[in-house]
């Protein structure tokens, strides 16, 4: 099991919204994310996973280009 944190940020930092917050099964995931409330812009996620144990973190913070 692994615990997930993803987060959907501005250019400012600041945290739009919070996408999940879940304990999943290792594999493969998929969250659908809907922006029609947002303007066109650059935008960032991040995605963090820690493992039950502790022992082990993954942290990535990507970009994302919006354009409506």
């Amino acid at each position: 099991m692994i615990l997930f944190f993803r987060g959907f940020y501005n250019i400012l930092g600041q945290e739009i919204k919070q996408l999940a917050n879940t304990t999943e099964s290792a594999g493969y995931h998929e969250i659908t994310f809907n922006a029609n409330n947002l303007a066109s812009g650059i935008y960032f996620y991040r995605i963090t996973a820690i493992s039950t144990d502790g022992k082990r973190e993954f942290n990535e913070v990507k970009r994302l280009v919006l354009l409506k």
